[in-house]
């Protein structure tokens, strides 16, 4: 089925995935983790070790779906999209201080790559700090703890900027429907993202048998 004109394709099919799934596991292991250490929580959901199990799991296998995402062109050419800043970039942060109207931006915005870069960042640090708090029989008490004390902070950390996120998409419905879809509105995309957008297919001209003005 032919698409139509007016929108485009923004995701495909595997950084559709991709996003979905590590969403879906950070939000697991966040609302474990809410149940571990609120009280409150902890008396409403009860069954501790089953919710420990869930999360060091959903913890373990956030890397997993990134990893397997890269076996796909698109999935490769987002991670090196979000992995450089380019001055487009600089210049779109400039204009969110100072509240400008006119904000130069590629597929993805200065602050879709920070928010990108820090989510890989956090997750690596969770990852490696969950792993000496789990493997108890092979570090020392000292790097438990302060393990703990940076995954705990870290995912404190991470709660907040996944509500940003979350808030942030929430007010864009287009946005949205392009990490549902994988299409979003030419309006939209030349307002957001002006450098990612191509220029229209031009009409193509088929001319006409026996001489004559071509016909359009």
């Amino acid at each position: 089925m032919r698409r139509p004109p007016d929108l485009l394709l923004r995701f495909t099919r595997a950084e559709r995935w991709v996003h979905r799934a590590t969403a879906g596991l950070m939000l697991t292991c966040l609302a474990t983790a809410a149940c571990l250490y609120l009280p409150p929580l902890a008396e409403l959901v009860g069954r501790r070790r089953l919710v420990v199990t869930v999360h060091v799991w959903c913890g373990l296998a956030l890397p997993v779906p990134l990893l397997l995402g890269l076996a796909f062109r698109a999935v490769r050419a987002d991670v090196s999209g979000l992995s450089r800043f380019v001055p487009a970039d600089r210049a779109w942060l400039r204009a969110v201080r100072v509240r400008g109207s006119h904000r130069p931006a590629g597929k993805f915005n200065a602050g879709q790559k920070l928010n990108a870069q820090w989510t890989l960042g956090s997750m690596l640090v969770i990852v490696g700090t969950g792993l000496v708090m789990w493997l108890v029989h092979l570090t020392p008490p000292g790097w438990r703890t302060g393990a703990t004390f940076v995954h705990d902070w870290f995912a404190a950390a991470i709660a907040v900027v996944a509500a940003g996120h979350v808030r942030m998409a929430v007010r864009d419905p287009e946005a949205r429907r392009g990490m549902r879809t994988g299409l979003v509105e030419r309006r939209w995309a030349e307002r957001e993202h002006p450098q990612w957008v191509p220029a229209p297919a031009p009409d193509r001209v088929t001319p006409v048998r026996g001489g004559g003005a071509p016909r359009l």
